[in-house]
């Protein structure tokens, strides 16, 4: 880790040469936290699946930039859609694992939890002829309830995660977690990535996409990716999901009002601020700023983790 670091940053430049990371979370538009209560697990396989399509021209957008990215995909998705899998390979694009079916990490049991990577793992790996490499949990669910879930993607041999948002959320989050990339365990290469969040009024803020691109201007956008990469010098970490770029998608009338507002939003103006988004700013695959990002990383293992929960900071 003290090694020099071969992508240095100089300040004045820093946000023209850093490669932000791109990402998007593969589930159809039935498969999301919002509605996990109201559409049972049973009834997936009765419903519209949208998300070939959706797939199909986020790869369009991506390819009219230049841009290249991460899929995280869940298993259950790429069983059923084995051709749209080698297209995002075949594209040059990441592909990795969000699980098997959207579950969130701290309901399974750590013997459930190593079962439900391995599986999709599996089945990744053999519709897109990658190795896959790396994970991020449906929901951000790593945190404090489910720290344990490192030590597994370690012994399974994964490389890095992007599991964590480290702000407090009503849906998820772990506040006291690093802002950028660290080592989750002590004496293992596994690097954690952390969704972004910008720093306003002295204030951590979601700022790494999502419902946040979508209900917010994209004016807020620009300027929380400009401060992580002038002001921090670092990349800032992006995801979006299929599902918000399709105002057609069928409406669940018995969600809560709450889940509606969330999901609904702004689907019809997601595409073009985008558009905007990927032409304006450099992005990357995950793998690849995984690479530069194990340079810049901070060991944060399990006394540091204890030590920071118990003062209630930040950092």
């Amino acid at each position: 880790m003290n090694a020099e670091s071969p992508f240095p940053h100089t300040g004045a430049s820093a946000d023209t040469r850093i490669a932000n990371g791109l990402s998007v979370d593969v589930e159809d538009w039935f498969q999301v936290g919002a509605f996990e209560d109201v559409i049972a697990r049973d009834d997936w396989d009765g419903l519209a699946l949208r998300v070939e399509d959706n797939v199909s021209r986020i790869l369009d957008l991506f390819d009219e930039a230049g841009a290249k990215a991460t899929f995280f995909t869940l298993g259950w998705v790429a069983k059923r859609h084995p051709a749209m899998i080698r297209r995002i390979a075949d594209a040059g694009h990441e592909i990795a694992s969000h699980g098997y079916d959207h579950a969130r990490v701290f309901t399974f049991t750590p013997k459930e939890f190593a079962e439900d990577i391995r599986l999709a793992r599996n089945i990744l790996e053999d519709c897109s002829g990658q190795k896959i490499s790396g994970y991020r949990a449906p929901s951000f669910s790593i945190d404090q309830r489910s720290l344990w879930a490192f030590e597994e993607l370690a012994l399974q041999g994964y490389s890095y995660s992007s599991s964590v948002a480290p702000i407090a959320h009503d849906h998820y989050g772990w506040p006291q977690a690093p802002r950028f990339a660290f080592h989750p365990l002590q004496g293992a290469e596994l690097l954690e990535i952390p969704v972004t969040t910008a720093i306003l009024g002295g204030r951590r803020v979601a700022a790494g996409g999502g419902g946040f691109f979508r209900v917010l201007p994209y004016a807020f956008s620009r300027w929380a990716i400009r401060q992580v990469n002038r002001r921090d010098e670092r990349p800032a970490i992006f995801y979006f999901h299929p599902w918000e770029i399709d105002p057609g998608q069928p409406r669940v009338g018995n969600a809560p009002i709450r889940s509606k507002l969330r999901h609904y939003t702004n689907l019809d103006k997601m595409a073009g601020k985008l558009r905007d988004l990927v032409h304006e700013f450099r992005w990357g695959r995950m793998d690849d700023l995984a690479a530069q990002e194990a340079w810049n990383a901070v060991e944060f293992g399990e006394t540091e983790q204890l030590r920071v929960a118990a003062s209630g900071g930040v950092r």
